[in-house]
């Protein structure tokens, strides 16, 4: 199976257009940005306010910013009006919030109150609601993926307002969860309580012995910090807190990157799972080429990781614009899934990895 993924990449790299220079031309990469969100928006999945299409959406607006395209301007607008510019229906959920970091970032652009209010309305409401725990819900956000979806849009929305209360909000719950669910020895995040000796009924392991530590799971982690940072200004008091786990998971998810470029739905037995997981590299590749744009990641080290994750991502992508090896939805690493396996968050992540290595500098 490794012989015929690497094979597949080399193949997929000499064809025209996947050179490893032709890749990084800015017009490349916003043409191959460009197929992926148009062929996404052609076969839609989920509910508009999904936490699925919340991360396609935060791709779609990079995508805009980085093409300056109506259509997808247009699209974002559309579903916007969709969802009546509200969060999802669970009210503590963060998955039902991660819509909202668009909604956020389209108000900034129209200074629409219409497009905002819901989403104050629904997060004054959380905090003045008491969450229920129990079971392994022993914090509001409890699993992993939740660092994605719900910091980005509370940073978004107590920047945009001038609010303390919503930063304030944010710091709390995120150190919870990285107190609940951080491993210091791995520098990774495990997915839940499920995965940590002592909470489980049984201690899950991999077929070679390792930890589970699902690639995806840490993918939104990186992605949801990066989105984090980008909106705290320099100055803010725990801003060297969410700078600390970025890097450390910055050197270790470098560390576990395979030979084709891209990374393996279990990250610690890697030759136990098919093929180059698209929606975790995707996130890695975003979070990687973000931090050596932003002068916190060192490029001599890290430009090579995100070079070669390009390339791999670029290997996933049909001419159509379809973004393949994505593992369905779940909780932990999949093995069934193929180059014909597609998710909206796939293509989320592809776009979010191409507004950033398209900044990289020669």
């Amino acid at each position: 199976m490794k012989t015929l993924i690497s094979l597949i990449l080399l193949i997929s790299l000499a064809l025209p257009g996947f050179s490893s220079e032709k890749i990084f031309k800015k017009s490349v990469i916003k043409k191959r940005m460009t197929a992926a969100a148009f062929w996404q928006l052609e076969h839609p999945k989920h509910d508009l306010y999904d936490w699925t299409n919340g991360a396609f959406y935060a791709g779609l607006m990079a995508a805009y910013e980085t093409t300056g395209s109506k259509k997808m301007y247009q699209a974002l607008i559309d579903m916007g009006e969709t969802n009546g510019w509200k969060p999802g229906k669970r009210l503590h959920h963060a998955d039902d919030y991660a819509i909202c970091q668009t909604y956020i970032d389209l108000y900034r652009l129209e200074k629409d109150q219409k497009m905002i209010q819901p989403t104050i309305d629904s997060v004054n409401k959380w905090i003045a609601t008491p969450y229920p725990t129990g079971g392994i819900r022993k914090i509001c956000w409890w699993w992993c993926d939740a660092l994605f979806m719900g910091p980005p849009a509370l940073v978004k929305l107590g920047i945009t307002l001038e609010n303390k209360v919503y930063l304030d909000l944010n710091d709390r719950l995120f150190r919870e969860t990285v107190d609940l669910l951080w491993n210091e020895e791995e520098s990774l995040f495990a997915r839940d309580l499920n995965y940590i000796s002592g909470y489980s009924e049984k201690d899950l392991k991999e077929a070679n012995g390792q930890k589970v530590f699902w690639s995806r799971g840490n993918g939104w982690v990186m992605g949801g910090l990066v989105r984090l940072l980008k909106e705290l200004p320099h100055d803010y008091p725990n801003r060297s807190y969410y700078l600390n786990v970025y890097r450390k998971m910055a050197h270790r998810i470098a560390s576990l990157q395979q030979a084709d470029g891209l990374w393996r739905a279990s990250l610690l037995d890697p030759a136990s799972y098919p093929g180059g997981e698209a929606s975790g590299s995707g996130f890695y590749c975003y979070a990687l080429a973000w931090g050596i744009n932003s002068g916190i990641l060192d490029k001599v080290v890290y430009r090579p990781v995100v070079e070669k994750a390009w390339a791999g991502l670029n290997s996933l992508l049909t001419p159509e614009g379809f973004v393949g090896w994505v593992q369905p939805i779940g909780a932990d690493p999949q093995k069934n899934f193929s180059p014909s396996s597609w998710e909206v968050f796939g293509t989320g992540a592809f776009l979010l990895a191409g507004s950033e290595v398209i900044k990289l500098k020669k």
